[in-house]
Formats: C-alpha cells, structure tokens, sequence
C-alpha cells in the first residue's frame, strides 16, 4: 500500500475509532472497508483490521477500568471459548475465496446493523439460586449474569470476527446487558477488555495460514489506540442512541456498496 493510502487510512480509522468506540464497538465493521477501498485485499484487510482493533481495544479498556466499568471475573470465565473460535474462524479465512470472504463481511454489516439500531434497555436483575446463574456485583451495581444463554452467543460473535476481522462487541454487549442484565457501561467496557484478545487470537489464526505486514499495521493501530481512547472518554458523557442509528444506516450503505460492486465487477468481466 503507497504512503498515501497509509496516511489516508491512518486519518479514516482515527474518526472512525472515536466515533465507534463511543457506542463500544471495535470499529473493524469500518476498518474493513476502509482498506478495501484503499486498494488493499479482503483477507490482509482482515488480518491488518484485527491488529487494529487491538490498538482500540486497548485505549478504551484503559479508560473504562480506571472508572471500574469492567468486570475481569466475567470477561475471564466468557472470554476463553470466544479465544479459541476467533483463532479457529481467523484459520478457517484462510481457505475461504476472496469473493465469497466478501460476502460474508456484507452480511455480516446487516446483521450488525440490525443490533445497532435497536436500543439496548437494561433489565432489572432479580436473584436466582439456579444452575449455571452467577450473581456478580461490581461498585454499586448488582447483576444476575446466565451464563448458559451468554456463552453461546460470545463463542458464536468470536469466530465470526476471527473470521471477517471485525471486534465481536456489537454481538457481545447487547448478549451481556440482555441475558446477564449487565449495565450498559459494565457490559462496554467489559467487552472493551474481551474484543482486544478476540482480535489477538483472531490474527494469529490469520497469520498462521497467510501473511501480514506489521509496517502498514503499526501506524493504523496507533490512530485507532488514540481514537479509542477519546471515544471512550465521550462515550461517558454522552447519549449514544442517535449515533447507533446514524452508523447502523451507514453500515448498510457499505454492506450494499461491498455487494453492488463485486456484481457490476462480475458483470464486466463477464465474456
């Protein structure tokens, strides 16, 4: 990738970090198709994306544990199974066509799309002496986490973004908030601390089976640990409903974008 593109790129993933990062997602929904647009391949653009994504992760755990908005005790028991299938979905993106990679990060951006514009309501968490329900506290907040409906789901979220190079917390913060009534600030950041070893076991799958460069990586990682660490900062002071709206209408332009034009793509090059 020329200079250029890198200096572009590194300004793009800068906006779009803080601007994620705010409503606690990674940000590799939009770090994708920012380096295919710049020219770059689907799968080193996932791989560069996952590497990214930890520079994100980083700043934004950062600054949600100085406020004691993670729960280590959650993240540790839920986070080891995620682990394993993101390294296991970043292995299989190596055997999988390019074009067909595509089209699982398309649909991928409608689902997401989907979680974002519905609102997140916190339920009220009444205690339960049940199997596989663990009652956690942390500061003042008290919450009933099932553990049997949120582990599916966070193993589920770790494959596909080991997969398609995007953090998962878009899948893990609405499962933390529904299923384990987890405040919304605790499930953010808790997932801050998850994406960022989702996105290393991820990358290594990638590497393993392909190949990545560390040089145009650093850079982009760099603006995204300093766009994560103001959007997490924002996203403290700040009601995220609207902004979840705007970036679930933006995600789909791009999931539509990315279909269109493989097909205009395949269409011209038809004999």
């Amino acid at each position: 990738m020329p200079v250029a593109s890198v200096i572009i790129a590194a300004f793009a993933i800068l906006a779009a970090s803080t601007a994620f990062s705010m409503v606690g997602i990674g940000g590799g929904v939009i770090y994708v198709p920012i380096l295919l647009a710049l020219g770059m391949s689907i799968h080193d653009a996932v791989t560069t994306s996952l590497f990214v994504i930890l520079g994100t992760s980083i700043s934004a755990f950062i600054r949600y544990s100085q406020r004691s908005y993670v729960d280590w005790k959650l993240a540790l028991v839920i986070e080891p199974p995620t682990f394993v299938m993101a390294f296991i979905g970043g292995l299989v993106a190596n055997y999988i066509d390019a074009l067909a990679l595509k089209m699982v990060f398309a649909a991928a951006l409608v689902l997401v799309s989907f979680f974002m514009v519905r609102d997140i309501v916190e339920r009220e968490s009444i205690p339960v002496r049940r199997w596989g329900y663990w009652q956690r506290t942390l500061g003042d907040s008290n919450y009933m986490v099932r553990l049997p409906w949120l582990m599916p789901i966070t193993t589920i979220a770790g494959f596909m973004a080991g997969m398609i190079g995007i953090s998962g917390g878009v899948f893990k913060v609405p499962a933390m908030v529904l299923l384990g009534s987890v405040p919304v600030r605790i499930a953010i950041g808790t997932s801050a601390l998850m994406v960022g070893f989702t996105a290393i076991a991820g990358l290594c799958g990638h590497i393993v089976g392909g190949s990545f460069d560390i040089l145009i990586a650093l850079p982009l990682a760099a603006a995204a640990f300093v766009g994560g660490w103001l959007g997490s900062g924002l996203s403290i002071q700040t009601r995220t409903g609207l902004l979840r709206r705007l970036f679930a209408v933006l995600l789909l332009f791009i999931a539509i974008w990315l279909i269109v034009s493989e097909l205009v793509g395949e269409f011209v090059m038809w004999p």
